[in-house]
């Protein structure tokens, strides 16, 4: 089976890009298993910071790139999820209120420490304490950056987790989606709901964003919604055809043209993804706990019993 190839490592950016006047993305390629993309925008006192890294190495390399930008300290950091791609970083921001929804704090605290092997190929973590947000919120919160108006909301269901939220920049049209979007990457919905991912791209769309970072991958449009929609209603199809023949996740993962989506990274998703779509047709609610050992053993097996490659 053929999978989109990594380079041999990569490392964490050294300059941020200038999305918009005073605002910045922190782009880490290629946006695969671990590395994520990170924002930050700069007022008169300080800097809110839109999540952290996976590694010590990786956060404080966004650290440097604030720091390249202006000499305010990073008085706000917000969380879009509780996945340690975007969390394991936090507590390298000692003096930041950390910002989540309310459903963040469980389950960051309940994953623990990292861990790599057997499931993806060993990273180092450099040193990392479980930091989880200690100001939360249920459906939305207003921050500001000077007179600059920033809305962080909920996304109303589980999506790509229990617990994703964005931060919506109206004056600027500029959206910090969180990994409910990817962008070059499969999305990843083992832990969220097909269903409410699909709600989420409808509350996405009217927005109107013109400039959207996503969790992993390069800077986009608006465009990128659509993309995540159609493999969302993709893997739903699959999964209807797939339970319909009576074959497991994997059987009908290995069974599956991925056709236009073939050439996203981390087609290994698409096993966890059947998972869930599996448990939404036999009626769990969206974030319903599933079996996620089994999950995670199918989607080793569709890469040929190999760990899951990680560059973080």
């Amino acid at each position: 089976m053929s999978h989109p190839a990594h380079a041999d490592a990569f490392e964490p950016p050294r300059t941020a890009q200038e999305v918009s006047e005073g605002i910045f993305a922190f782009v880490q390629p290629d946006g695969s298993w671990w590395i994520n993309n990170t924002g930050f925008l700069v007022g008169t006192r300080g800097v809110l910071a839109i999540d952290s890294c996976a590694t010590e190495r990786r956060t404080r390399a966004f650290q440097a790139t604030i720091g390249a930008v202006t000499d305010q300290p990073v008085r706000t950091l917000v969380n879009t999820h509780h996945h340690g791609d975007h969390t394991f970083g936090n507590h390298l921001f000692p003096g930041a209120t950390i910002v989540g929804q309310d459903g963040i704090r469980a389950p960051l605290l309940a994953w623990g420490m990292p861990r790599d092997a057997p499931i993806w190929t060993p990273v180092d973590w450099g040193r990392v304490e479980l930091e989880p947000p200690f100001l939360t919120f249920a459906d939305s919160v207003t921050l500001w950056v000077d007179d600059l108006r920033c809305e962080l909301s909920y996304a109303g269901t589980a999506a790509h987790t229990t617990n994703d939220s964005w931060l919506w920049v109206p004056e600027r049209r500029l959206l910090f989606s969180g990994d409910v979007l990817f962008n070059g990457g499969t999305p990843f919905l083992l832990q969220g709901s097909i269903a409410g991912a699909l709600a989420t791209m409808d509350r996405l769309a009217a927005l109107g964003a013109e400039t959207i970072v996503p969790g992993h991958g390069p800077v986009c449009g608006p465009e990128v919604i659509e993309t995540v929609r159609g493999y969302l209603g993709f893997v739903q199809r699959t999964a209807a055809a797939g339970r319909a023949a009576g074959l497991s996740p994997l059987q009908l993962a290995r069974e599956t043209d991925l056709g236009e989506y073939a050439a996203l990274l981390d087609p290994e998703r698409i096993v966890g993804n059947l998972h869930r779509a599996y448990a939404e047709l036999d009626g769990a609610a969206p974030g319903a706990l599933i079996d996620l050992p089994a999950a995670i053993a199918d989607m080793l097996a569709y890469n040929g019993g190999r760990p899951l490659t990680c560059h973080a």
